[in-house]
């Protein structure tokens, strides 16, 4: 090669690299996480978030992201976070992320989970520094505070949790021995029924609050996926229930089915008028911090101590 014509291309590719430097955070951390050890910047300006609890996480530390995972529901955002993403690209649904869009937005920071994205964590690795938690259940305070800490936010995040504590103290003082009750947690999806239990987003709220469950929920497990053959297994003292549809109505017409069929009108809590519509999103999809909080004035509007 003319060596004219070897030192430009060294210098452009140094001019490059150098502008590179200049338009990202300096790495200056090392978190620990599911997938290993990353170091991450200091202080992040373009983040990535590719979950739907994760993305509360990030508005409840003051933080927009750049672009973020599609609500399971809504165009594209949860009506309740509507306001607040505005401005944000959407990169598809948690399972299929877009990465040709998301590598556009050139972030300097990507978040995401690994039961949803292990599989691309070496694409989306070379796009920028990622971070993944480890699952996606029950307790979103163990996430919250790994996506604190990789913001560098840790401190905040301490207080965002500490006054959610503050509110579950101050509901259930005010709920008193109505949290005696027996609730139950039934979830219509297409084709399925689901009874949840404690290793559940509502049943990690139900269970900070006090409330007591029925036997085959009183469990550290997810859910008992079934359907309406088990309908009897669904009493308790009062029941929540939510309906999630993927737009063609077949979460919709099940919850029907079920509600109109003879074993459901005979359910104790049915024939007591203790039965009540939740939101899905709120009360168990977006599975976030602000999701909890709603959830929590959810209660104390139904139990009447608003």
């Amino acid at each position: 090669m003319n060596p004219m014509r070897r030192r430009f291309i060294s210098l452009a590719l140094g001019a490059g690299l150098a502008l590179g430097l200049a338009a990202h955070p300096v790495l200056a951390r090392e978190i620990t996480h599911s997938m290993g050890m990353t170091e991450v910047p200091d202080a992040p300006e373009k983040v990535v978030i590719l979950t739907n609890e994760g993305t509360e996480a990030l508005l409840a530390l003051g933080v927009t992201p750049i672009g973020a995972a599609n609500s399971f529901v809504g165009d594209p955002w949860w009506p309740h976070i509507t306001e607040a993403m505005k401005d944000v690209t959407p990169l598809g649904t948690e399972s299929a992320i877009n990465l040709e869009m998301l590598a556009a937005l050139q972030p300097d920071l990507i978040i995401g989970n690994k039961m949803r994205h292990e599989e691309i964590y070496p694409q989306l690795s070379a796009i920028a520094p990622t971070v993944l938690s480890e699952r996606l259940r029950g307790d979103w305070k163990e996430n919250f505070r790994l996506y604190a800490e990789t913001l560098g936010l840790s401190e905040k995040g301490e207080e965002v949790i500490a006054a959610y504590e503050a509110k579950v103290a101050g509901l259930r003082e005010k709920l008193g021995d109505k949290t005696q009750e027996k609730v139950s947690v039934i979830r219509f999806t297409p084709g399925q029924i689901r009874i949840y239990q404690l290793d559940s987003f509502s049943g990690v709220v139900l269970k900070e609050l006090g409330f007591h469950r029925p036997p085959n929920q009183d469990v550290e497990e997810f859910a008992i996926r079934t359907g309406k053959e088990s309908i009897p297994d669904m009493d308790g003292d009062r029941i929540f229930y939510f309906t999630y549809d993927t737009g063609n109505g077949d979460g919709v017409a099940l919850k029907d089915e079920a509600l109109s069929d003879p074993l459901w009108q005979s359910l104790s809590a049915v024939k007591a008028g203790r039965v009540h519509e939740v939101d899905d999103g709120i009360w168990n999809t977006a599975g976030g911090v602000i999701a909890a909080g709603l959830m929590l004035d959810d209660i104390a509007r139904i139990y009447g101590v608003e």
